[in-house]
């Protein structure tokens, strides 16, 4: 199947640490990639690059077999992005901001969408609250429901299940893993859990020093590897 997102070469040094060092891999239509790898090893470098805010210091990234800094505001029409260290403007209620990002993405029927989003989520009930006032968790699912305001065909997720209670975490993982079946959307997903990494992902890339130390499935990986366990291929490869 040929690749929505392409990535080659991809480094980036900030002085003299190298961030991401010959960083290579491609991403299928309705395929999930789990990136892991301990703090440090390189995965939101990676993703601000692919959102095109960090600009590599050598290599290329090609969405839909187009070069993202070349093509990046039409590339970003179809990409969308959460993470947990990201929020959104604290002085809009949870509608205004899924209102505003819904104009900024053209969005048709947008109080629809939001609402629908909003009810996905479970924030419905809270819709007319300040964003201030939301916990991490809450915020967390607010970033989601912005993320697919768009119906992306690459979702780029930062530790989305992170601050979120058990319930609402699997719940998290479930509408991912249905949405990118159902839309064929690709995902990349970052997660310190290598639990749900292991439930969710059609593929692994295990990061550690801004190399990639293993790509490809589980099953192979261990095999290859000669390991029994993703958490012992993990601290293989990561110390």
């Amino acid at each position: 199947m040929e690749a929505i997102l392409e990535v080659r070469d991809l480094e980036k040094s900030f002085g003299r640490v190298r961030a991401l060092d010959q960083v290579s891999f491609s991403l299928a239509p309705g395929e999930i990639l789990g990136i892991v790898g301990p703090n440090g090893a390189g995965k939101t470098t990676l993703i601000n690059c692919l959102l095109g805010l960090v600009l590599p210091s050598r290599g290329r990234i090609f969405y839909f077999g187009l070069e993202l800094f070349a093509n990046r505001s039409l590339i970003l029409e179809k990409v969308n992005f959460a993470s947990s260290y990201v929020a959104l403007p604290l002085s809009l209620t949870l509608e205004e901001n899924l209102l505003v990002y819904a104009h900024l993405y053209g969005v048709q029927h947008p109080k629809g969408k939001v609402l629908e989003l909003l009810e996905l989520f479970g924030l419905a009930e809270i819709r007319h609250k300040r964003t201030r006032s939301l916990s991490s968790g809450q915020m967390m699912r607010l970033c989601l429901a912005k993320a697919l305001l768009n119906e992306p065909q690459v979702l780029l997720l930062d530790e989305p299940t992170a601050g979120l209670d058990p319930e609402m975490a699997q719940k998290t993982r479930e509408l991912i893993s249905a949405y990118a079946r159902r839309q064929k959307t690709a995902v990349i997903f970052t997660s310190h859990n290598l639990y749900e990494v292991e439930r969710l992902c059609d593929r692994i890339l295990i990061l550690f020093k801004g190399r990639i130390q293993g790509l490809g499935k589980i099953s192979e990986l261990l095999e290859t590897f000669r390991v029994n366990s993703l958490e012992e291929l993990y601290f293989r490869l990561t110390t």
